[in-house]
């Protein structure tokens, strides 16, 4: 309330307000400091008002003597509010003579701008504002009340030190030197909002009385008419929108208005005016809650960067480490080149070597044979040494003397279209053309058979970028022919009817964009026989397979086997989820609960929790629960969820805050936690290390359940789907025809 009761010129509170035909309000010493007006009106205003109405009368003297046409005057408040003074006269106006009466003069509104002539009365004219005085007044008393009440709760002094803030966490006052010894803004302080001292409840906003006083003008003297100072207001000018007394209504200007009683137009404006603070209050209300959902847009955005920054360093170190084993193979290619290389230069001057060392001894021989004397002995073994030394020059034919391999290495690196590539790395938020989408995720836990008729859904993996404008669904014809399109549009959830009854179908899906059409999904096998009878003698009759077979294969199409990951979107805030949402961890030493992102209600399905990391011996829960679960306190505590809470000796089932079956035996790190829901039984049972835990925890439970675990900062877990059931679980015998 406070910037309503400052004057928008000095940006104080209002000193003896007046009211503006505007309706705005200004300091009558303000007032005085913005008004303009001639010399000459001054000398005629100074000559009729007489002496003590010359300050109200009196506007703003200009600089020089030669009228107001030449003075600008260029006037701001401490609000920032730019004051503007009347309009200049136009250039080639004459001033009006002395003696030829008042020349006019004004006062512009500093805050709509608006001019306003004044009379003869000058500032008299304008109406003072009492009851603004009088809640300036009371605001002021309220205040310093409030500054005089405001103590230090923690001073030792007495009496203690007025405070100087306001811890808004603790809810403490301090003075400032309290402040500095017990709340310094360091350690666990450092996130503490520290405000100014609250009002006194009796200040303004306080929450003590606003009201006007001791009643319709009680403890101050009631205002007396502008135009006749003996004249209490006693009826109001409709016309005119202010208060009159009876005079004004006998002899002045109002006597041909329309006027009211004011007590009747005072009970009707408040009326008004409560009707039209009703709908302020309204806006305000809606204010609050738009303010509120930009503080939560804060956080998102917060929390959103944080993902987006941890996806582009997991994006970035993916190419980095790429690029690293790509560098491994390509340097050795590079070391295989080189050993080649080597090797075979070695080999040659080996090669070289002998028979340069063979030459040169059958050079020296043949020199030695020559010095001899003895023509019938050099006879004896010229032929043959003649042949030798022939023999040994057609070794050196032409290239034998010549390298078998260069220096140069015949490898060529070209780098430049990825190193375009990544100087061109960049979002591709608007950006064209795209790339084909990814490969579509089938949610198993959504796939089901009826009947004739089978439904396949299937989802995006998260943090796909590339957008997807369709999805192609195939089916083969049910006896292992070609695949078919069956369905083609921008759905994830697709029935098909009319099929086969007793037959196996194959499907898979993929997704398409402008770029191209993308890579298959896994192939998921449905079987449209409605029951283990009509099962059975669709394998005996048609495949002909042997009873052994048939069992084996019954028993793999009797158990679901779901792939699913932890859910993100309905975790508690303190969980951090890892590894493509397999690994959990949390931020708080308190419980807190994360679901799966899979729904069961049928069939048997089993899944495994391995223990990364297990400090100081918390308590984890693991188990199954309703969507609606309680997430921050540990599993099973509320009606929501069933779970096995185990530490390092032992383990406990619970539900509805009811501990049963304790059990020997506890988790480490290392440990692996399985969990089976068997919805065909409708009872649940737990294992630690490939060991049952006790007995079947909970029996006769039914209804949809999703895979659930609660833990705290000193736990991490990583999640194992898609497993088969454990072979303690017997699945239905076949019948004996």
């Amino acid at each position: 309330m406070e910037e309503e009761l400052k004057c928008p010129v000095c940006g104080s509170l209002f000193r003896e307000p007046i009211i503006l035909p505007c309706s705005h309000n200004v300091c009558l010493p303000c007032a005085r400091t913005i008004a303009v007006q001639t010399p000459e009106s001054e000398q005629h205003l100074a000559a009729g008002g007489g002496g003590g109405d010359h300050a109200d009368k009196l506007s703003l003297h200009s600089e020089t003597d030669s009228g107001y046409g030449s003075y600008t005057p260029s006037l701001k408040s401490p609000n920032g509010v730019r004051v503007l003074p009347l309009v200049p006269a136009p250039p080639g106006a004459a001033a009006a003579p002395r003696g030829a009466g008042p020349a006019s003069s004004s006062l512009t509104c500093p805050q709509c701008h608006r001019s306003a002539s004044l009379d003869q009365r000058g500032l008299r004219g304008f109406q003072r504002n009492r009851l603004l005085e009088a809640i300036v007044q009371r605001y002021q008393q309220g205040r310093a009340a409030a500054a005089a009440a405001a103590k230090c709760q923690l001073c030792d002094r007495s009496p203690p030190e007025p405070a100087a803030v306001l811890c808004e966490q603790c809810e403490v006052l301090y003075c400032a030197a309290c402040q500095l010894r017990c709340h310094p803004a360091r350690g666990p302080f450092a996130k503490h909002r520290l405000a100014p001292p609250p009002a006194h409840p009796g200040a303004p906003g306080g929450g003590g009385d606003g009201g006007g006083g001791k009643g319709a003008g009680g403890g101050r003297k009631l205002p007396t008419c502008a135009e006749h100072d003996l004249e209490n207001y006693s009826m109001y000018c409709v016309s005119c929108r202010s208060p009159v007394c009876y005079q004004c209504l006998e002899e002045g200007k109002h006597s041909k208005h329309d006027v009211k009683a004011l007590g009747a137009m005072w009970k009707q404006h408040k009326a008004q005016l409560s009707q039209a603070l009703n709908g302020v209050s309204d806006k305000a209300k809606e204010a609050k809650e738009f303010l509120v959902q930009l503080k939560n847009l804060l956080q998102q955005i917060q929390e959103n960067g944080l993902d987006y920054e941890a996806c582009l360093v997991a994006q970035c170190d993916a190419l980095v480490d790429a690029l690293t084993r790509q560098k491994a193979k390509l340097l050795t290619k590079v070391t295989k080149e080189r050993e080649h290389k080597l090797k075979v230069v070695w080999d040659q001057i080996n090669h070289c070597t002998l028979k340069l060392r063979q030459s040169t001894g059958l050079m020296e021989y043949c020199l030695e044979v020559i010095k001899e004397n003895d023509p019938s002995g050099f006879l004896q073994i010229s032929d043959a040494l003649i042949k030798r030394v022939q023999v040994s020059q057609e070794q050196w034919v032409k290239g034998a003397l010549e390298p078998k391999v260069s220096a140069e290495f015949d490898l060529t690196l070209d780098s430049e279209p990825l190193l375009q590539s990544i100087h061109q790395l960049d979002f591709i938020q608007m950006k064209f053309p795209f790339s084909v989408p990814p490969v579509p995720l089938l949610q198993l836990e959504k796939c089901c058979t009826r009947n004739n008729s089978v439904t396949l859904a299937w989802r995006m993996p998260p943090l796909s970028h590339n957008p997807v404008e369709g999805y192609i669904l195939e089916l083969d014809d049910g006896d292992g022919g070609q695949f078919r399109e069956v369905y083609v549009g921008k759905e994830t959830l697709c029935t098909i009817d009319g099929l086969h009854f007793n037959s196996t179908y194959n499907a898979r899906v993929k997704a398409f964009n402008s770029s191209g059409v993308g890579p298959y999904s896994k192939t998921v096998i449905l079987q449209t026989s409605d029951g283990e009878l009509g099962l059975c003698h669709f394998l005996n009759e048609k495949l002909q397979v042997s009873p052994l077979l048939m069992q084996s294969y019954l028993s793999f199409s009797l158990s679901t086997v779901a792939w699913f990951t932890f859910d993100p979107s309905s975790a508690h805030r303190d969980i951090v989820l890892s590894n493509d949402n397999q690994t959990a961890t949390c931020n708080s030493y308190d419980d807190r609960v994360v679901l799966g992102t899979a729904a069961f209600s049928k069939g048997v399905h089993y899944w495994e929790l391995h223990v990364d990391r297990y400090d100081n011996h918390p308590d984890p829960a693991f188990g199954i629960a309703r969507i609606n679960v309680v997430k921050d306190m540990m599993l099973g505590k509320d009606d929501k969820a069933w779970a096995m809470y185990v530490d390092n000796n032992r383990s406990w089932f619970m539900h509805c805050n009811s501990h049963t079956n304790r059990t020997e035996g506890g988790v480490s790190k290392g440990a692996t936690v399985g969990v089976l829901l068997d919805l065909n039984k409708h009872n649940l049972t737990f294992y630690i290390n490939g060991q049952q835990q006790g007995p079947p925890a909970f029996e006769n439970i039914e209804g949809v359940f999703m895979p659930a675990l609660s833990l705290n900062r000193n736990v991490q877990v990583t999640l194992h789907t898609g497993l088969e059931v454990p072979q303690s679980v017997k699945q239905p015998k076949l019948p004996n025809n």
